[in-house]
Formats: structure tokens, sequence, C-alpha cells
């Protein structure tokens, strides 16, 4: 440990018993073994603040270590200064207290083995109609079920659990590494204490099984792709008993042939006729709830947008619908016979250039242009 123990933590050399605690805390948080299971260099890390917060949180370690500096204090005192008797889980729990180091890493006595059952996550397939007016869904999912043969115990009937013979029942190994000793998850137990003294010959002690469960799944109306619904209690089931998981299904609404979802809105290009564009009228437009009507006015061009009010998807917060916005797109005639050639020919030398007032606009800015150029 060639790291300076101030530098270590942070802190600089004249800093008080107050900050040295508080940096040791929230370093000792970061590189905790327990939230990095599996990572050396993270548990060598938790050593080794635990044993610079080990001198300097001690006034006469503290004033001997600046006294004589960290090499000096090392050869002197063994390895971090600490001693042949220091454990960095003591010095951690000390700073912490027993029920805040129990909150984080479920330390202090028994180590609480997480026999929980998992989380599951369904992906769930909608038609666009589904997702705005809700539906029931019928889903198969495959997950753990408590073994009927022991009751999810896992012991064969007859059979019980004992105390573990390895840590005596507190879940609990301790570990000599050179000068430290590491208190670890009892191989024997998993951490629970108990050992199954006949494993049940269903579920080989485990306490649960593989089953296909089918389920009615409830879709409030106006969701959308990415919703997440939350079933408690319907994802698999813990181990001996274990509490069971959560099911998360996530939604996937399939596109539209005519709508397009904006929000709690809904989008439409509908193709207007050039005439009726261009001469008013009545369309009828298609909504979720049937056909509507829209009046045209005379020169609508396209892009020009109506709003339905009411039209749109119910808001899933409870806060009414949206709206159906229906943005009109002009479009010109491709087939046409010679006489409605003609007539078309003959109505347009009629029209005055007043008619076309973009057309016109355009026209003045580009002679502008080109007298310039």
């Amino acid at each position: 440990m060639a790291a300076d123990f101030y530098e270590l933590l942070g802190v600089p050399r004249n800093a008080s018993p107050e900050e040295i605690k508080k940096a040791y805390r929230k370093q000792a948080l970061k590189y905790h073994p327990d939230k990095n299971p599996g990572n050396k260099e993270a548990e060598e890390k938790f050593k080794e603040l635990s044993a610079a917060y080990e001198v300097l949180s001690d006034p006469p370690k503290r004033q001997q270590y600046d006294q004589f500096g960290h090499d000096a204090y090392t050869r002197r005192r063994g390895p971090a200064g600490a001693g042949p008797g220091m454990d960095p889980y003591d010095i951690f729990s000390q700073v912490f207290g027993g029920g805040i180091f129990d909150s984080f890493f479920g330390g202090g006595g028994r180590e609480a083995a997480d026999v929980s059952g998992a989380d599951l996550r369904y992906d769930l397939q909608i038609d666009f109609e589904e997702a705005v007016f809700g539906a029931e869904k019928e889903i198969e999912i495959p997950r753990a079920e408590a073994c009927e043969h022991c009751q999810g115990s896992g012991c064969e009937p007859g059979s019980s659990r004992r105390r573990c013979p390895q840590c005596g029942g507190s879940g609990q190994v301790t570990v000599s590494q050179g000068f430290f000793h590491i208190r670890q998850r009892c191989p024997q137990c998993g951490g629970q204490g108990e050992v199954v003294e006949k494993p049940c010959r269903q579920c080989r002690g485990e306490g649960i099984v593989e089953r296909v469960k089918r389920l009615q799944v409830r879709i409030p109306a106006g969701v959308d792709t990415g919703t997440r619904m939350r079933l408690a209690g319907e994802g698999e089931a813990g181990r001996r008993n274990g509490r069971r998981g959560d099911l998360y299904v996530v939604l996937h609404v399939r596109e539209h042939d005519l709508f397009k979802r904006e929000g709690d809105d809904l989008g439409i290009d509908y193709p207007l006729p050039m005439l009726t564009a261009a001469l008013g009228g009545t369309v009828e437009i298609p909504t979720l709830a049937g056909a509507a009507e829209i009046t045209i006015p005379a020169g609508t061009q396209t892009g020009t947008t109506f709003r339905l009010r009411g039209k749109g998807v119910p808001s899933p917060r409870g806060q009414g619908r949206g709206d159906l916005l229906v943005r009109m797109v002009v479009e010109v005639p491709k087939e046409l016979g010679k006489a409605q050639r003609e007539r078309l020919a003959e109505a347009a030398k009629d029209l005055p250039a007043a008619a076309y007032p973009r057309r016109r606009e355009f026209l003045r800015r580009a002679a502008r242009f080109l007298g310039c150029a």
C-alpha cells in the first residue's frame, strides 16, 4: 500500500475528523465488496480505505503517522499500519452502524441470502385499436413455481432443515487473508444458516420447478409503445418459499394503416381532389369512432390542417381525449380524357393571375433575382 492515507481518502492533511469520516463513508460505499462482487481490485481498495481510516480516525495513530510518515509507519506497524487483528468490515460497520450496514449489504449476524424470486419481463405486441381503447390479453410465460411435492420447502416430505454445521447457523464464515479477516457467505448453506436434511426429489432441494403459466392482462386505454405494466407477485417463485418476484409487461403497438399517433393526438393525411380544394365542398373523414364530415373552404391548400376535437386517444392519465388532426394533401388528377383536358385548359385561360397568389409572388421574386444576376 504505497498510497498516502490522506491521498487515498482524498482529504487534505489538516482535515477535521468529520471530513475524514465523511470521505471514508463515500469511498467505502463505492468499493465495498458486496457492491462489487468478484471484483478483486475493489476489494483491495476497500481494505486500503479501511486501513487509512483506522489510522487517521485515531488521534494517537494519526499523530504518529504524521510524525514518522507513511513508509516509516507501515514498516513499524505492519501492512497498512493496522495490526494483525484489524477487520475492514468491522471498521465499516462501526462507521455506518449496524442498521445502515444491514440495509446496504445485508450484513451483521446471518447474511441475508436472497431467496426471492426473480422479476420477469414479457414483451407484448398489440394492435393500434387495442392500445387506444384498451383490451384484455392472455399471455403464457415460463416461470418458476413452488414445488407441489414439497410445498416449496425444498425438503422431502417427512424431513426438515437443520442448522448448518459449517457456519453454525450464522450464514457466514471467516476467511483469513494475511493480516485481514474477511467474512463471506457460507458456501454450504448459501448464507441461510440452515441446510436441508433430505432434499426434495422433485425440485432437488430448491423448492421451485419450471412451469408455463397463463395470465390475463388488462391493457388500459391510451397506452403506447414502451408502456411498462407491473404485475406484482407474478414473477418467479422464490426458492424455499421465498417472496415471489414481479412481472413487467412491455407493450409494443403495431402501426396503423391510416393514423399516426402524436402523443394523445392522432394525425391523418387526407388526399383532397384538386377541384374540391379550388371550389370547396364537403368530405368524409375516417375516425376511430366512425366517419365524420369536414367542410372544405374554397382555395384550400396542401398543408391546411383541420382539428376534430375529442377524436384522438384517451389520456392514460385520465385527462380527457386528444384530437384528430386532418392534414390536407391536394391531389392533381393524373389520367384525363381529351374532353376533360380541353375543358380544364379552357377554364385555366379564364383564371386571372390573382387566382395564384403564391405563383405570382414567386415570379415577382424570380424576376427581381434574374434582373440582378
